[in-house]
């Protein structure tokens, strides 16, 4: 076991273990996930992990899941639960760490929350320490990594922060807004629970852990402004409590009152570094917020590139409007038809959109369009195309350019028209059917508002929207019959 240690990483469905996971299977440790819900695991790293189903809350489904493990993970937290979720926790903590003294593990590695120690803690904060006193009193050593917020594309407080920004050009700021925390890159942090592999922990311990700057949330949304090129107004306010912002919260954001709720409580307290230990021992420079944000705005967009349209509709975590289908922060409209005509023949009426072909229905819009476009300094719509039948990838097509294109099967095109956010338009050609076989063809377009300006674009044109994209789609499927 000490040649290849078997690693557990628990909460293996959440944001930080799911990550974790993804890091650790590029190493040589044997790993073990642990999830309530093994089927909600991603399925990318399944052949390299083995999953276990177990419940923290549910000692007997335990011993399976430590047998043979030299270090855990426990990166379990029940911020989503109720009003009973500190005794939750508490109960959680002391049933793991029974069970994995019981199983011989050599350490705990447990991610906590950073603030001080000083009375008033919220619950939430007051719950963290608590689990990692109940942790390391146990029996096996604990390294406890006390964490700040963390940014990364898809955490909760990125999310919070950019849902507010994105959608409130003033902001009402009370006093938690301005209180001091020393946020942590999810990459950084990843590199810091990594690092514990490699350490020896003959006894518990702690760490602080924190990104290079110390600011406040108004700051962080700040910098998150400047990035996307929003401008904001903050008024701040002497009284909002907790309760309050929280159903506010829940309102102008994907949190829900509870969540939000216990997440503000936990920010009324500065959390920043005092003991900067974590710096000698790891070796590890963590970036600052501004960087923070710029490297969490990068991620999304390359994930966002390599997402599949269609994929999202169905999501679960998308939810339809009367204007199309929200996808994290954008806006997408799809819609599909059937032709009787090849793939390829398909796909070269595709091909030719633009120039000289035009955009197959209600030109005179897009020239419309195009002029109210060049009339604000925009490109247009005369700027036609390289060649009358093929593309590739950077081709100019009138205001828009082609971003990727997969012959036969998928073009994607980026707008480059003045517009208060970015827009794609993608055309996927696929087979259905088996005794009569059909070539179908999606259309989606998808808009990334910046600001509520954007989204009052999209609500605005959606009616003008949806007449040239439906009169679009039955021209091209005409156009590939003939």
């Amino acid at each position: 076991m000490q040649n290849n240690p078997l690693i557990l990483v628990t909460g293996a469905s959440g944001y930080v273990g799911g990550r974790l996971l993804e890091k650790l299977v590029k190493s040589n440790c044997r790993l073990r996930a642990m999830a309530r819900r093994p089927e909600g695991l991603q399925n990318q790293w399944r052949a390299q992990v083995e999953v276990v189903q177990a419940d923290v809350l549910e000692p007997e489904s335990l011993p399976a899941a430590l047998k043979e493990v030299d270090t855990a993970f426990y990166l379990i937290h029940s911020m989503g639960s109720g009003e009973d979720f500190e005794s939750q926790e508490a109960a959680s903590a002391r049933n793991f760490a029974v069970a994995a003294r019981q199983a011989g593990v050599r350490k705990i590695i447990f991610l906590g929350g950073l603030c001080d120690e000083s009375p008033g803690l919220s619950a939430h904060m007051r719950s963290r320490h608590e689990t990692g006193r109940i942790l390391r009193e146990g029996g096996v050593p604990v390294l406890e990594l006390r964490a700040s917020i963390i940014l990364g594309a898809g955490s909760l407080s990125f999310e919070m922060i950019r849902a507010l920004v994105q959608r409130l050009p003033v902001m009402v700021t009370p006093k938690w807004v301005y209180v001091k925390s020393q946020p942590i890159y999810i990459e950084d942090l990843l590199a810091y629970l990594v690092k514990t592999l490699e350490l020896d922990v003959p006894q518990s311990c702690i760490y602080e852990i924190g990104g290079a700057d110390v600011v406040s949330y108004k700051q962080i949304m700040s910098t998150y402004a400047s990035a996307r090129g929003l401008k904001r107004v903050f008024l701040p306010v002497p009284v909002l409590s907790p309760y309050l912002s929280s159903l506010w919260l829940g309102l102008v954001t994907p949190l829900f009152a509870r969540v939000g709720r216990k997440l503000i409580e936990s920010v009324t307290h500065p959390s920043v570094v005092v003991n900067d230990a974590a710096r000698q021992v790891f070796q590890i420079e963590p970036c600052g917020v501004e960087e923070a944000i710029t490297r969490a705005l990068q991620e999304e967009e390359q994930g966002f590139a390599l997402t599949r349209w269609s994929d999202s509709l169905s999501s679960g975590n998308t939810y339809r409007t009367w204007a199309g289908v929200r996808f994290g922060t954008r806006l997408v409209d799809s819609r599909i038809g059937e032709s009787d005509a090849d793939p390829e023949r398909l796909f070269r009426s595709v091909e030719k959109i633009g120039g000289e072909t035009g955009w197959y229905y209600a030109n005179f819009l897009w020239r419309i369009r195009g002029a109210v476009d060049e009339l604000f300094g925009g490109v247009g719509m005369r700027r036609g195309r390289r060649h009358p039948t093929e593309l590739r990838i950077g081709d100019v097509l009138d205001c828009w350019r082609v971003e990727s294109i997969e012959p036969g099967k998928r073009l994607r095109l980026k707008a480059e028209m003045k517009l208060p956010g970015r827009a794609w338009l993608e055309f996927e050609v696929s087979e259905t059917g088996v005794e009569s076989p059909k070539t179908t063809l999606r259309q989606t377009a998808v808009f990334d508002p910046q600001g509520l300006s954007g989204l009052c674009y999209w609500y605005g044109i959606f009616p003008v929207h949806v007449l040239i994209f439906k009169g679009m789609l039955k021209k091209i499927l005409k156009a590939a019959a003939v």
